[in-house]
C-alpha cells in the first residue's frame, strides 16, 4: 500500500454494504456478498472491525480502537487494517465515502 492510500484512508468513513448479509460463528465472522453469492471469511480482528463498522466509522476511529485492544505496533496495524479494507471493498463488502461528519 502506498502512503497515499493510507492518507486517503485516514480521512475516510467506511461502512458495511447493504448487499450483504454476515453472522458470528464463534468469535469469527462469515459474510455473504449477495450479488455475486461468494461466502468470506473474518478471524478475530476482522470481526472486530466488522462489528465497528456496522455504522459508518472513521478509519481513524477504528485503527485507536484496535490499537488500545490488540498488543500490535501502530504501523503493523495501520498497515494490516489498510489491507482487510481494501480487500472488503474489492469484494463490495463495504463502502467508503469521505465524510467528515462521521468522524
Amino acid at each position: 500500500m502506498s502512503s497515499q492510500t493510507l492518507n486517503m484512508l485516514s480521512s475516510t468513513v467506511i461502512s458495511q454494504s447493504p448487499d450483504q448479509i454476515a453472522s458470528e460463528l464463534e468469535g469469527e465472522a462469515v459474510i455473504l456478498n449477495l450479488a455475486s453469492g461468494t461466502y468470506y471469511g473474518l478471524n478475530e480482528v476482522g470481526a472486530r472491525v466488522w462489528d465497528m463498522i456496522q455504522q459508518p466509522c472513521a478509519f481513524n476511529k477504528i485503527l485507536h480502537t484496535l490499537l488500545a485492544e490488540y498488543d500490535v505496533q501502530p504501523e503493523v496495524c495501520e498497515q494490516d487494517l489498510t489491507t482487510i479494507l481494501m480487500e472488503m471493498k474489492d469484494a463490495c463488502l463495504i463502502e467508503v465515502s469521505n465524510d467528515e461528519a462521521a468522524k
